[in-house]
């Protein structure tokens, strides 16, 4: 897998990625719980897409929505949703690289993180973006066997097994606490926190 194919790979979904979308709103709304998603919040959607997940964020009062995708095409389409949100930022950029003087009180990775090669290293970078008490979220809208078949049947060439959830522990946990752990057939979800400002 390398990043070249996973842009193409993505450009060429976009244009039919909202049409094709299936959403289960019990369990996108459990995972923005679990994030501690609310009024007032500032959020970096990593891996955004077409902005799936806006509408959620903004439904709760968040401050600010910053959406970071690595595919032009389909940064390029949830900039264009939300061109009249003035609470909305879309980026075209690799989120392993992305640097801003914000930090963010939330930042989700939703069903993306097959697609990074080195989830370590990204979650390393993205805690440094992270404010006092913040929550960085991996989450997937269904189980790990049902994301490692799809991937398998459609996207090999730019995916890889969703590491164990000790593995995703073990990396999150060298900087933040585990406060959602879920890992069932219908969801999966890792939320770590930041500790307070000293």
């Amino acid at each position: 897998m390398n990043t070249e194919k996973v842009i193409d790979f993505f450009n060429k979904l976009a244009p039919s990625w909202d049409a094709e979308m299936i959403r289960n709103e019990e369990i996108i709304s459990r995972i923005l719980d679990g994030a501690r998603v609310s009024e007032g919040d500032s959020v970096l959607d990593v891996a955004c897409g077409t902005g799936v997940l806006i509408p959620d964020y903004l439904s709760r009062g968040v401050f600010r929505v910053t959406g970071i995708d690595i595919s032009p095409a389909m940064a390029e389409i949830a900039k264009e949703k939300f061109a009249a949100e003035e609470r909305v930022t879309i980026l075209c950029v690799d989120a392993a690289a992305f640097e801003t003087q914000n930090r963010f009180d939330r930042i989700m990775i939703y069903n993306a993180l097959p697609h990074f090669v080195s989830p370590k290293e990204l979650f390393r970078h993205l805690v440094t973006l992270l404010a006092p008490q913040g929550t960085l979220t991996i989450a997937h809208g269904f189980g790990r066997k049902k994301l490692d078949d799809h991937h398998k049947n459609t996207a090999s060439d730019v995916s890889v097994p969703l590491p164990s959830t000790e593995e995703l522990r073990a990396y999150l946990e060298e900087k933040l606490e585990i406060i959602v752990s879920v890992d069932t057939e219908e969801m999966f979800q890792l939320t770590g926190q930041a500790p307070a400002a000293k």
